[in-house]
């Protein structure tokens, strides 16, 4: 686990998903990443939700994700959405997925 920041939100949820998938999926999984994506930001308690691609590397996504508090985080991976576009899209096509949880320095 990690060490709560003595400044800022401590309640304050970061964290960022890194996920690869094979290069015949990437389409169906920009397509996929942008329905989840929009459903995600109009969630009450979504702070950002931010898919990036890495430079040089189109197959793996890193995700920013950041919610205001532990029940907005599990509001979201129990939403309807969450389930179809992650669970049943994202989880079924990916190689490898690492989660890192941040810790606001200021």
């Amino acid at each position: 686990m990690f060490s709560l920041p003595s400044q800022g939100n401590p309640l304050m949820i970061s964290f960022t998903v890194r996920i690869s998938f094979s290069p015949e999926d990437r389409a169906e999984i920009a397509e996929i990443l942008r329905a989840l994506t929009l459903a995600s930001r109009q969630e009450p308690g979504c702070v950002s939700y931010t898919p990036h691609s890495v430079y040089g590397d189109p197959d793996t996504i890193v995700i920013y994700e950041q919610y205001k508090d532990k029940e907005a985080l599990e509001a979201h991976q129990h939403s309807e959405h969450f389930q179809r576009y992650a669970v049943g899209g994202l989880y079924q096509r990916m190689r490898e997925r690492a989660r890192e949880d941040l810790v606001a320095l200021v």
